[in-house]
């Protein structure tokens, strides 16, 4: 990390990381930013829709580990047309803050998420059920582009079930599932464990999400309804759902990664019907940085117009 990001935010402690997280909270907080994130997202689910379209009408399995577009390039391409409001600077950021640590770990939520609505099909009709109520969308109009271009911020607010289903994915696949911390001075733990100056402290998030004593009886069960109340996504406390950190350290990508993930989840998943080419085959799990599957997650898109 250290040799990747130098003294970047992502490899900093103390005062060089206070510096930054500040810059980069006003950054990345601006509505410049949000819309224009948004603009390349759709662009980005379009495109993907575009290919898996094709693969449809082959009848051909597909990958949706690797089925994604180079959403870097399409970030330099977009601030060309805009260079004076996404200048260097953003995009720097943008890179080093959000694109790299961000791009597997989407990937690999994004996978297990189509993973777990073809093994909940009932799941899957119901966030596409939402999806089309959200947009009140003409069922036959099939043009992908005019559906991207209703994604907007307002639009996939309003999507709680398809937010629950995506979280709901994060609490049983984390896209990280190990982290850990470096002591800097000695320390004690809430629980009165005394931590020495270098000792490493790490936390399993996969175990977290499993575990009945945080999640009840059902922890191991798919189950986005346990995130709504009165069909309002309910956020659990950040400390028991740590999926994107906690306290002062928290992830700032994570409302750009919920972004990203439900306007592609939202396209895809109301273009097509997913099913696994292989009901009987249970994935397997390849731990690097992120929870990948080993071997990719292969899949058979339906057009839901057929």
């Amino acid at each position: 990390m250290k040799d990747l990001f130098g003294d970047g935010i992502l490899a900093t402690d103390g005062k060089k990381w206070r510096h930054q997280r500040k810059l980069a909270s006003y950054e990345f907080s601006t509505i410049v930013l949000r819309d224009f994130s948004s603009v390349v997202f759709r662009i980005h689910a379009a495109k993907l829709a575009e290919k898996i379209s094709s693969a449809a009408a082959d009848r051909t399995a597909i990958d949706m580990q690797k089925a994604r577009e180079d959403i870097l390039a399409r970030f330099i391409l977009a601030s060309e047309e805009d260079p004076e409001t996404i200048n260097d600077r953003y995009l720097r950021h943008i890179v080093l803050s959000f694109l790299i640590p961000g791009k597997d770990t989407m990937a690999s939520t994004l996978s297990w998420f189509f993973y777990m609505l073809c093994k909940n099909p009932v799941v899957q009709d119901k966030v596409a059920f939402e999806i089309n109520e959200s947009l009140e969308w003409a069922e036959e109009d099939n043009n992908i582009e005019n559906f991207t271009a209703r994604l907007n911020q307002g639009a996939i607010e309003n999507m709680h079930y398809l937010h629950a289903a995506i979280t709901e994915t994060l609490r049983l696949y984390p896209a990280v599932p190990v982290d850990g911390k470096i002591a800097n001075e000695d320390d004690m733990l809430p629980n009165g464990h005394r931590v020495i100056k270098g000792d490493g402290v790490n936390y399993m998030i996969y175990a977290m999400g499993r575990m009945k004593y945080l999640w009840g009886a059902d922890a191991e069960e798919f189950s986005p309804e346990r995130w709504l109340v009165n069909g309002i996504f309910q956020q659990e406390n950040p400390y028991k759902f740590v999926s994107f950190n906690a306290g002062i350290r928290v992830c700032l990508g994570r409302e750009f990664a919920y972004r990203q993930m439900k306007i592609m989840a939202a396209t895809l998943v109301h273009f097509f019907r997913f099913k696994l080419e292989d009901e009987s085959k249970e994935p397997m799990y390849k731990v690097m940085f992120t929870l990948h599957m080993d071997k990719g997650l292969h899949l058979y898109a339906y057009p839901r117009s057929a």
